[in-house]
């Protein structure tokens, strides 16, 4: 499993959502996740990735990672393994 079948399925999963209704276009809200799945989504993440997110739900406008969409979420995901080597 790569890193967007892996994104997308934590993200189904606090959706409550299949896979498949997950698009990469598609944003938190639109699928329904309030701000609570959204922190719970991000330790998924984190959790399944071996990753430290920068994210803060107090302040997600001043974080230095994208939510706004699938797409960017995975996009970050991508930047912070490299950078972790």
């Amino acid at each position: 499993m790569n890193i967007q079948q892996q994104v997308i399925a934590i993200i189904a999963e606090q959706a409550v959502l299949e896979p498949d209704d997950v698009q990469m276009d598609s944003t938190l809200e639109s699928l329904g996740i309030d701000s609570l799945g959204l922190v719970e989504s991000i330790f998924a993440i984190e959790e399944a990735f071996d990753i430290s997110v920068p994210f803060n739900a107090n302040a997600p406008q001043e974080s230095d990672f994208d939510i706004s969409t699938v797409a960017s979420i995975v996009d970050g995901i991508k930047r912070l393994k490299a950078e972790q080597g």
